[in-house]
């Protein structure tokens, strides 16, 4: 753990300093343009390079020094915030290369936390797997949390070069916490990646997925997740600030108190651990949190609003956490990288069909329904109310009571209820590899 610790508050400052960045670029853009496409526009560069790169950065984690990678990852992202002071300070600084330096770091930021996530079963024993996933989720609720207060002062009294110059330092800070610790790198015999033709080893993932039908059912059960969690989040802003008045302050409020709840969530799993039983916190959080989902669709009241989006960040991190402890203990260290890689591109592509249809449906379907004689009306008008954010009151929570049904099901799923003792872990009775050569 202390090797761990060590890696964690490098990252730790890393991120905080790239969440500073990304704050403080979005308000100049916003001053510069008055626009929120480009806003946009940066998230989509963003996003795009690392699904695009996945499976390729499956392998090299595989294959190469891990630790190095992570290096590789803060030293170019360090060097793209230097280009942009560098570029604001020339008076030369203009939104495409928000876009250009967005790219790099989705794609270098994403090798380096794949590689990241593959090195944990090399730096910590097995009882502590879902703590240091948990501390994970401490480190970005964190972030979360005091990246926009500092920067919302600090820009307008340093400018976003003082901000940029922050970033760089934490970056430095990172890459000296990574040199002053030592990873493992898998045995030389298990790595067999090199011995593999080209197309062999980019679906790796998948063959190693299909061969294990337990982990396939997490893995589709999460593709559904992820696309009933994106199609909720969506419109989740426009709904608060519709149903307040435009007030912004609410929704920053709200924001805040999800940090604040995967913060103490977060904390709680890094101490207790989590159940022995982890798909249990899989499911069981998953379904409590879109309890507050829909509870924050109806609420009327900013204190209730409040207290439930502390309650549902508090149950935040209990899925990601368990979810990614099982799939650490039950994948070999050797093939993570690969495995990993195949795991975010399938379970992340179902995101962007839920962000594109959630705002077109409420537009053109739920908010008119729930208009003074909208269709809707009759039936849910007495639950939801009437008018402006109604409809999307409405949608975030049918598809909330969806991902309910769907987590309460699929305990009905033996190979998902059951997953951590149909498929042995690693560093047991482990299930061949030769096969997958």
């Amino acid at each position: 753990m202390h090797t761990f610790f060590i890696i964690w508050l490098g990252q730790f400052a890393s991120l905080l300093g790239s969440e500073l960045t990304n704050f403080a670029t979005t308000l100049w853009a916003w001053e510069i343009t008055g626009r929120a496409t480009p806003l946009s526009l940066i998230m989509v560069f963003t996003q795009v390079p690392r699904l695009l790169i996945a499976p390729f950065a499956g392998i090299w984690v595989d294959r190469y020094s891990r630790k190095y990678l992570m290096l590789l990852g803060d030293c170019v992202a360090g060097c793209s915030t230097l280009a942009l002071l560098a570029l604001f300070l020339s008076e030369h600084l203009q939104i495409w290369h928000l876009y250009f330096t967005g790219a790099i770091n989705g794609l270098f930021g994403y090798i380096q936390g794949l590689a990241y996530a593959a090195s944990l079963t090399l730096i910590v024993p097995k009882q502590h797997y879902a703590r240091v996933t948990a501390l994970g989720s401490v480190r970005t609720s964190g972030t979360f949390i005091l990246a926009p207060i500092l920067a919302g002062a600090l820009y307008a009294n340093i400018g976003l070069a003082g901000i940029l110059a922050i970033d760089i330092t934490t970056f430095v800070i990172a890459m000296a916490s990574l040199a002053m610790v030592h990873i493992s790198r898998p045995p030389e015999s298990s790595r067999t990646n090199e011995q593999q033709a080209p197309w062999q080893t980019l679906t790796f993932g998948l063959q190693y997925l299909w061969g294990r039908p337990s982990l396939m059912a997490l893995l589709s059960f999460w593709v559904i997740n992820n696309f009933v969690g994106s199609a909720t989040f969506a419109i989740l802003p426009a709904m608060v600030l519709a149903r307040s008045g435009n007030d912004s302050v609410v929704w920053g409020t709200l924001l805040a108190f999800f940090g604040l709840g995967g913060l103490l969530g977060g904390l709680t799993l890094s101490i207790w651990g989590g159940p022995k039983r982890r798909i249990h916190s899989v499911l069981i959080a998953s379904a409590l949190w879109k309890v507050g989902i829909i509870v924050l669709a109806l609420a009327q009241q900013i204190a209730t609003k409040i207290g439930t989006a502390l309650f549902s960040g508090f149950c935040s991190p209990f899925p990601d956490s368990a979810n990614q402890a099982i799939w650490m203990s039950k994948v070999e260290p050797e093939v993570q990288g690969r495995v990993f890689a195949t795991r975010f591109l399938l379970t992340q592509l179902s995101s962007p069909i839920g962000y594109a249809i959630a705002g077109p449906l409420a537009d053109q379907f739920f908010e008119p329904a729930m208009q003074p004689g909208g269709t809707l009306v009759g039936l849910f008008g007495p639950i939801f109310g009437m008018g402006l954010g109604a409809g999307m009151a409405v949608q975030i929570s049918m598809f909330a009571t969806c991902g309910i049904l769907i987590a309460v099901g699929a305990y009905g799923v033996q190979r998902l209820r059951s997953v951590e003792t149909l498929l042995p872990d690693h560093n047991g009775d482990n299930v061949t590899l030769q096969n997958m050569r």
